[in-house]
């Protein structure tokens, strides 16, 4: 038998109904007029994935169920799969509501719940016990929820809901032997690098271990502030000797509300169940299948991707912030962006994603479409959006340097932003001579260097925050990972902002990103030389007089040591000890009496400055091991400090 099904994207925005319900609705009639007989929506589609404690609210389950109601009628002649927080037994689970031609027709609930790195599902969810049914009452009918298989029409429907499939003993082996035609799995699953392929594997194994036609959407777009979803859609079928032929895929992180893959999959040929003695309840459903269905192909390949479907880290890490920046700005209800554009790579990236989120927007969209989305009508180009989009501001003091003031202009004249320069040396002068004042005696930099480092990036603050806040704009902090292992960073000074795009990216990384931004071009921008003059200059904050020479490795250690180290010792986890031992292994060229004091330093200045990660701005999340303690990484903010630990290295 062959079956016309469709797996959809949606960009969803946590609690927003209307909206929400009318990116359902569409999708629905796109499917239907693409020949679709069954609709896999992503998980939880319908209140969205990251409402958090608001699932706790009874309001927010009883405003889903309203949802759901609302589109029974657009289900006609449809199988639809609904994601929505439901009431069971005064417990909250995460269930799929399957929709047969304007009917309810039960609910599958997930088993698996989601409990590491930025999920928190059993802190909202109660995970749903193997093989359990329970009879509810649900818009006006009784009907069944739990461990269910569907028999629709004929077609055995069964469901593995994101977590679900990624555990050691996925529902799939159990319903190859519940004898299912179709798995469906609606998932949330946020992006990182290279997730991509990860996915595919999950679902060709989903396929073997089911032997089963497979369907997986994913949610899309920077949903609720720190995860981005890429929209992953993917339809599989069996195929020769063991193998999986994957027949659609959908466009990963698309601008659009929703995308769509569609494809007719030959179903296996099934009868009966595997075996008699079976787990999971079935629900029967009349349903009148298409008896020629269309047999065209409907996807939408990533740009830029390669054979597998894979984008180097390079073209996801510009299309994946591109897309966040966009959604946060317009969910946020926000007109534009404010960059404090220093002359130097954290903030030169910033700006550059900008321009890449309005290059890419736009030849997604189109001029009209983009700039409706974000409330600014009348930008027929892209000079023209951008200065509407982006404002930089270069703010010098005596220890500035004419080479970053160059580089900061010439950046912000090739992206085509509205560019400031300014002088904040007076303020500075009026804040030393009030701490004087108070102090009883002048500030020195031989008695207050730290102090006096951290004023002035104090006072570069309140000008980005004013005309963040005249403008209704977004204040993008230019904070990155490296900085913030460590604590080098000055809060409610560089720090200041509403958002940190770039605070889950090490400095290593994005410094070799600008190198190819310059000399290649990404994301279809063309080489970009005025990046030249941020990428010949070693890091520096220019906090301290220019005879100090002042940069941000002599400072802390050569950033790719640092970046290592917070990975041996926050990703692989390894002791001190043992970090110090790698390290020497993979940096054979340094002297060991370096690596002793870098290692020692990291961790000082890591246990010392998790109060300032907490007090970040929101991050995008990037990669499964990030720093971020609201999606990843928890430690504590008063410790021991790795005293003893760094005593006994001392020691060796």
């Amino acid at each position: 038998m062959l079956a016309r099904v469709a797996a959809a994207s949606l960009n969803q925005t946590p609690l927003a109904w209307a909206e929400n319900a009318e990116h359902i609705r569409s999708a629905l009639r796109m499917a239907r007029a693409s020949g679709a007989s069954v609709v896999c929506l992503p998980e939880l589609s319908i209140s969205g994935y990251g409402c958090e404690d608001a699932f706790l609210w009874p309001d927010t389950r009883r405003r889903s169920l309203g949802v759901l109601e609302s589109l029974l009628g657009e289900t006609s002649g449809l199988i639809v799969s609904m994601g929505l927080p439901l009431d069971v037994r005064g417990q909250v689970v995460n269930a799929v509501a399957l929709l047969v031609d304007g009917r309810l027709c039960g609910l599958a609930a997930k088993r698996h719940l989601a409990r590491d790195g930025l999920h928190y599902e059993p802190r909202w969810f109660s995970a749903w016990p193997e093989g359990e049914v329970e009879e509810v009452e649900l818009l006006g009918q009784r009907v069944p929820v739990g461990d269910l298989v569907f028999d629709v029409g004929g077609v055995r429907i069964g469901f593995e809901i994101c977590e679900d499939a990624w555990v050691a003993e996925r529902p799939a082996r159990e319903l190859c032997a519940e004898g299912v035609h179709l798995v469906l799995n609606p998932s949330a699953s946020h992006f990182a690098f290279g997730k991509h392929l990860s996915r595919r594997r999950l679902v060709e194994e989903g396929v073997r271990a089911s032997g089963a036609a497979y369907v997986y959407a994913n949610l899309l777009g920077n949903e609720a502030g720190r995860a981005i979803y890429d929209g992953d859609l993917l339809l599989a079928v069996p195929g020769e000797r063991g193998s999986v032929q994957v027949v659609a895929e959908g466009r990963r992180l698309s601008f659009a509300d929703l995308g769509l893959a569609v494809a007719t999959l030959p179903l296996p040929d099934r009868h009966e169940p595997a075996h008699t003695g079976q787990r999971r309840r079935e629900v029967t459903v009349p349903f009148a299948w298409p008896t020629a269905p269309r047999t065209d192909v409907i996807e939408q390949r990533t740009p830029t991707a390669d054979a597998s479907g894979e984008l180097t880290k390079e073209e996801a890490f510009a299309r994946v912030l591109a897309l966040g920046l966009f959604d946060y700005m317009r969910k946020s209800r926000s007109r534009g962006f404010v960059v404090s554009l220093s002359g130097g790579a954290d903030s030169g990236a910033v700006a550059l994603l900008v321009r890449i989120m309005v290059e890419l927007g736009t030849a997604e969209l189109g001029f009209d479409v983009f700039g409706q989305k974000l409330g600014l009508i009348g930008a027929t180009d892209t000079a023209s959006l951008v200065r509407r989009l982006l404002t930089t501001v270069y703010q010098a003091t005596e220890n500035s340097s004419e080479v970053t003031r160059r580089a900061a202009a010439e950046l912000a004249r090739a992206l085509g932003a509205a560019h400031h320069e300014v002088s904040v040396q007076g303020v500075l002068g009026a804040y030393r001579e009030l701490g004087a004042e108070v102090l009883g005696r002048p500030l020195g930099w031989a008695t207050d260097d730290l102090a006096l480092q951290n004023l002035q990036a104090r006072v570069r603050a309140p000008l980005v925050w004013l005309l963040a806040n005249v403008r209704g704009a977004l204040l993008l902090s230019t904070s990155n990972r490296s900085e913030a292992a460590v604590g080098y960073a000055t809060m409610d000074g560089d720090t200041s902002g509403g958002l940190a795009p770039i605070a889950g990216i090490d400095k290593a990384y994005l410094r070799r990103w600008l190198t190819l931004a310059e000399r290649n071009g990404v994301a279809g921008l063309p080489p970009l030389a005025a990046l030249g003059r941020i990428n010949e200059q070693a890091p520096t904050a220019e906090l301290r007089p220019p005879d100090r020479h002042q940069t941000d490795e002599a400072d802390l250690m050569p950033y790719d040591v640092l970046d290592v180290i917070e990975r041996l010792a926050i990703v692989t986890r390894l002791a001190v000890s043992e970090v110090l031992v790698e390290l020497g292994r993979r940096f054979p060229a340094h002297d060991p009496l370096d690596l002793e004091r870098w290692v020692e330093r990291f961790y000082r200045l890591f246990a010392r400055n998790q109060w300032k990660r907490e007090r970040y701005a929101p991050s995008f999340h990037l990669d499964d091991a990030n720093l971020d303690p609201k999606t990843w990484c928890r430690f504590p903010i008063l410790s021991g400090g790795f005293e003893q630990e760094l005593a006994e290295l001392r020691q060796r």
